[in-house]
């Protein structure tokens, strides 16, 4: 858990590369917001979604387990009741990521707990777009 915001600065700084599940680039939802916006600070987006091959021009994975690079953090834009299902997925990811960010009214105590043992920082109802633009951040 972040306990200051010099400790939740110096992650966002380590973060390249930044999935984000349930990608949208459908204009006015939330995470088309967030996506565009971190593409243009510099972050290297890869999108994920079940169904789309191609979101923001980008090449999407059905599932963050497919994804072929390390990442540095696994950004979800899906349904708390969804969020377990997610967390079981990065950990079968190689490198595990450093941070799985759910945000804004997203919460799972099961995501949580699946997660606990791990090396993987588990941020809660925040929006990585709204901290990255309040502390200044891009690349």
């Amino acid at each position: 858990m972040i306990v200051n915001e010099y400790e939740l600065d110096t992650l966002i700084k380590s973060f390249r590369t930044i999935a984000i599940v349930g990608a949208s680039d459908k204009p006015g939802r939330p995470v088309d917001g967030v996506g565009r916006a971190l593409i243009e600070r510099g972050f290297d987006v890869i999108p994920v979604h079940p169904k789309r091959t191609d979101v923001w021009g980008l090449k999407t994975y059905a599932s963050v387990k497919d994804i072929p690079v390390p990442v540095d953090c696994v950004d979800l834009f899906r349904a708390a009741q969804w969020c377990p299902d997610h967390a079981r997925e990065v950990l079968e990811m190689s490198p595990l990521p450093k941070a799985f960010w759910m945000q804004s009214g997203i919460m799972s105590d099961e995501a949580c707990e699946i997660l606990k043992d791990h090396d993987i920082l588990v941020i809660e109802d925040r929006c990585l777009m709204v901290d990255v633009s309040r502390l200044g951040i891009g690349r």
